[in-house]
């Protein structure tokens, strides 16, 4: 299906023909929505799409590192399986997926995930959720390493240019890193729509401490700035 110019693109990847035309008939019932690829194998490169649909159990082994090496490489992910365990949702939201989608919850969970994950935006499946609420480190949202470098170094007011060149990636690749953490923090009902909240949200759970803000002061509730620096909305 060849995509439709100004619609979001969506890949799918799958080892079972009947599941990939399952999707894309789902799919195709959205007009904002086009699919610009379909596979059985991860042997495509990062940005393919805007949205990549990964089925976890890929002849027979579990695709959650392939999550990771998308998630570090700026692709959103959208992972879609049978497996519902507690462990397997966890570990690949843990790996960077935008959201976890069980292939029994139906098109329009399918379809609501696609089109929030796309625009950065949270959307917790019901499978999801009852995993959530189920991990007592849920109100703790599991950032990855690049996510937390990122937000650490963005913190420590380097531009995001800066923060880009200092590990190797693009400016939208950061970005992409920094709305990940605020989806994460959304999705456990967190929100952190302003630099000053991110940091906040970062400080009251340890992961950076105010030590490491050279030239900021945390306080007990919020973030206070020098005078001199703008809080970004970036």
């Amino acid at each position: 299906m060849a995509p439709v110019p100004g619609s979001l693109t969506v890949a799918v990847i799958d080892d079972h023909p009947v599941v990939i035309e399952g999707i894309q008939t789902w799919l195709s019932e959205e007009p904002r929505i086009s699919v610009a690829h379909t596979g059985e194998t991860t042997d495509v490169e990062p940005g393919i799409a805007d949205v990549l649909i990964l089925d976890l159990n890929l002849h027979g082994r579990l695709a959650v590192d392939d999550i990771a090496m998308y998630a570090a490489a700026g692709q959103r992910v959208v992972a879609f399986s049978q497996f519902t365990e507690q462990r397997v949702v966890l570990e690949s939201l843990e790996a960077g997926a935008c959201e976890f989608v069980a292939k029994n919850e139906g098109r329009a969970h399918l379809v609501n995930t696609v089109l929030a994950a796309a625009g950065d935006r949270p959307y917790v499946t019901p499978t999801a959720a009852g995993v959530l609420v189920g991990d007592r480190g849920a109100n703790r949202p599991k950032l990855s390493s690049q996510e937390h470098t990122a937000l650490l170094w963005w913190f420590q007011s380097m531009s995001k240019a800066s923060v880009a060149r200092r590990m190797g990636v693009s400016v939208h690749t950061v970005d992409v890193y920094i709305r990940r953490a605020r989806v994460k923090y959304a999705q456990v009902g967190r929100t952190a729509p302003t630099k000053a909240d991110m940091l906040a949200r970062a400080i009251e759970d340890g992961l950076v401490k105010p030590d490491d803000i050279t030239g900021y002061e945390s306080a007990a509730v919020g973030v206070s700035w020098p005078r001199d620096r703008a809080v970004s909305r970036g």
